[in-house]
């Protein structure tokens, strides 16, 4: 028999920080410096845990550069994934992080290739997913990974809610697959939903140890594709990875028996992503003042959310000049 779940679950949306009394007199006191030591391959990682999503027009060498010290080398679980994983890795050896990410998180075929994996290069911290369910988080944790990816839906050019029904509102399966991965000394990632520095923060107080960005980060200088120019305007593509335009060009096309689950925009061009980046930040730091969180390790403790009906004033649009 079919289930409902009555239990309130919330997005991004759906709530608002209740802001707290603080002793910091101002936001550049704010610590945005994480350090976490993974619970299987033991190696320690040390920076500002924000990532971007691992989209051929987002997750580039030059918006690496811009973001990060270290690339993740990203797999799916094809019959010939392994052997290019493994040649991948074997080329560049500085390369520690393996990104392990199908639709579908669900599949016992992915928890044994996670095995796989993980007896193949046990030193190097995997990342795996998406789910968006405590109990599955555990079983990928126990399986070899280290860092889970949580999110089905609610990105930006993702179509898989509207296309097969599935999904789970991403502010709840941020706290609940937090609270099973931090129980076995795992972590996650936050990936997708977000629009603005708020959700970012959002996500970081709702127990998230890293957040994936894709459209927040698109349609910049350092976004892949090239710069469309229209009317005196200028734009970038940005695509989901399971959409016809991902498909042709990787698969030769979307399978007869699926459909695509994502969508192809246009992007405004943005310039270089430094501005976008310190924008962020700057949200980040000021919500742990509002709350009186010196660090981002100590936001998740200070957070209460408050439910909304609704979080802007309309009257002028949503953004200002």
């Amino acid at each position: 028999m079919p289930h409902i779940d009555n239990d309130v679950k919330l997005d991004f949306k759906d709530v608002l920080l209740r802001p707290k009394r603080s002793t910091l007199k101002s936001r550049s006191e704010v610590n945005l410096m994480r350090s976490f030591v993974f619970r299987n391959s033991k190696q320690s990682y040390s920076g500002i845990p924000v990532i971007a999503a691992n989209m051929d027009t987002v997750g580039t060498f030059e918006m690496a550069k811009e973001l990060c010290k270290h690339l993740a080398a990203s797999s799916g679980m094809g019959s010939s994934d392994l052997e290019q994983l493994v040649q991948i890795l074997e080329a560049l050896p500085e390369v520690r992080y393996i990104c392990l990410d199908v639709a579908n998180g669900y599949s016992e075929d992915f928890v044994e290739f996670v095995k796989v994996v993980r007896k193949r290069f046990p030193q190097h911290t995997i990342m795996a997913g998406n789910v968006v369910t405590g109990e599955m988080v555990e079983e990928l944790i126990l399986s070899g990974a280290d860092i889970i990816k949580v999110g089905i839906g609610p990105g930006s050019v993702c179509t898989t809610r509207q296309k097969t029904g599935v999904g789970y509102p991403q502010l709840s399966a941020v706290m609940e697959c937090a609270d099973a991965a931090h129980g076995l000394n795992g972590h996650i990632i936050s990936d997708g939903g977000c629009s603005c520095p708020g959700d970012v923060a959002k996500a970081f107080g709702a127990g998230a140890d890293f957040v994936m960005l894709g459209g927040m980060l698109a349609g910049h200088t350092e976004s892949g594709g090239d710069l469309i120019k229209r009317d005196g305007k200028q734009y970038k593509l940005f695509y989901g990875m399971s959409s016809d335009l991902a498909m042709k060009k990787y698969a030769g096309g979307v399978a007869d028996y699926r459909a695509s689950e994502g969508k192809t925009v246009e992007v405004p061009f943005k310039g270089p992503v430094e501005r976008t980046v310190r924008d962020l930040l700057g949200g980040i730091r000021s919500t742990c003042t509002y709350v009186g969180a010196a660090k981002l390790k100590e936001l998740s403790r200070r957070t209460t959310f408050i439910r909304v009906t609704q979080q802007l004033n309309p009257v002028f649009g949503a953004e200002g000049r």
